[in-house]
């Protein structure tokens, strides 16, 4: 089967300057703004830990700006998710959940004030629009469903570097209760690690 990774989602926008201003006041790392002949403008731009990015600028689509609506930004924890983007200066709706418990439906239908009761990872929501009216939700996931693995387990050197030296010091141990040095100990670092960051044996 093909390896196939999501990248760039395409996004139609008026005003290529004020969708770049609002996308890096919430926190998108610019990548890239490339102008060339005729008006031809691209900037990139990816939200904080994605991998997938955002495109937009002129001649680079025929849609019609504001015509995307949907695109999903997951978030570890919806409150502090809609505070944030409060304080950058976003509209930001009230936090809901579906009352059928699963996906959202279209809209407004079937939508029940604040996060799922049980905060179900899925199952809480809140929307934003760029000043184009593009639309964006926020769903909160803080478990993934089997075979749904994030592709950045950690987000940043130091994190990665906490983490081996979190192994090192368990595996320190476990050879003291071994009594010998473990010859198969990369096989021993991958296993407690993948366990730490959530994704099993």
């Amino acid at each position: 089967m093909l390896d196939l990774k999501l990248e760039i989602v395409v996004l139609p926008v008026s005003d290529v300057d004020r969708a770049k201003e609002f996308f890096t006041r919430i926190g998108f790392r610019e990548n890239a703004d490339f102008s060339g002949a005729g008006g031809f403008r691209v900037v990139q731009v990816t939200p904080p830990g994605s991998t997938a990015s955002i495109i937009f600028g002129s001649r680079v689509t025929d849609a019609a700006p504001g015509s995307s609506q949907g695109v999903h930004l997951v978030v570890d924890d919806i409150v502090a998710a809609q505070k944030d983007l409060v304080t950058r200066g976003v509209d930001v709706s009230e936090i809901f959940h579906d009352a059928g418990g699963v996906f959202h439906h279209a809209g407004t239908e079937g939508r029940l004030p604040g996060p799922d009761p049980e905060r179900q990872s899925y199952g809480s929501f809140a929307t934003f629009t760029d000043p184009d009216g593009n639309m964006f939700v926020l769903q909160e996931v803080t478990r993934r469903l089997p075979g749904r693995v994030e592709h950045a387990i950690y987000r940043s050197a130091a994190e990665l570097e906490h983490a081996l030296r979190d192994a090192a010091a368990a595996h320190g141990r476990h050879e003291q209760e071994l009594g010998r040095e473990d010859p198969d100990w990369p096989a021993w670092y991958a296993t407690y690690m993948a366990k730490a960051a959530g994704l099993g044996a």
